[in-house]
């Protein structure tokens, strides 16, 4: 069963590439509370990420869980823990994206600049082709802005394969967290189903990432 959706929106993902619109963007009238296809989509929320579109999803499918990297965190985990075991999703799809803006700093270069540190803001200017403003001020919240491990690229840098190892990293380190979490089922008849892909902001294409594998050294 759970290949069976999997393959389902690949397939949709395919004709959306091709150029074919398959989610209607109509209201559809009321709909159930729980997604019907008891799928859950962990997304980034990049601009250039329609996720209904690049599924096929239509109203009602799917929870849609979106951030900044599409990044398994405690939100996230809260998130999954309340669609499966209150609404009943079952499967569940991680997507990355090429050319990626988490790709082009650290947590710490990030954080420096933010607080007024003069090389920082310096080097996310370069990164980032924007004036970068410091804040001048420190904080406890957020406490981590999950930025992808190895070496930094240019923001929007164009796709090598050493962007999509990195993301591909990082795709398998939240697959892992979903994967291994207490409250997160992988086995018995309540369990999920977790596979994780690379969407290609140039071509509409997703790409599958196969776990496990590596996370990513030090």
């Amino acid at each position: 069963m759970a290949n069976d959706i999997f393959y389902t929106l690949v397939n949709n993902n395919q004709q959306y590439a091709q150029g074919k619109a398959l989610h209607n963007a109509s209201y559809p009238g009321p709909q159930p509370i729980k997604p019907a296809k008891r799928t859950a989509v962990i997304a980034c929320m990049d601009a250039r990420m329609d996720v209904e579109d690049i599924l096929g999803l239509q109203t009602g499918d799917a929870h849609i869980i979106r951030n900044a990297g599409g990044i398994v965190t405690d939100d996230v985990i809260r998130c999954l823990v309340i669609s499966h075991h209150l609404l009943d999703t079952q499967d569940v799809m991680v997507i990355h994206h090429t050319r990626c803006g988490m790709l082009s700093f650290t947590d710490e270069l990030l954080r420096m600049g933010l607080e007024g540190d003069t090389k920082a803001v310096e080097i996310l200017k370069s990164a980032t082709g924007r004036d970068f403003t410091p804040c001048g001020c420190a904080s406890h919240s957020p406490s981590g802005f999950h930025a992808f491990r190895g070496e930094l690229e240019p923001l929007d840098a164009p796709v090598t394969e050493k962007q999509i190892e990195r993301l591909e990293m990082d795709v398998r380190k939240s697959m892992s967290m979903i994967l291994n979490h207490p409250w997160l089922p992988t086995e018995g008849k309540d369990k999920i189903n977790v596979r994780g892909f690379i969407y290609d902001v140039d071509t509409g294409k997703l790409q599958e990432v196969s776990y496990p594998g590596t996370m990513g050294g030090f």
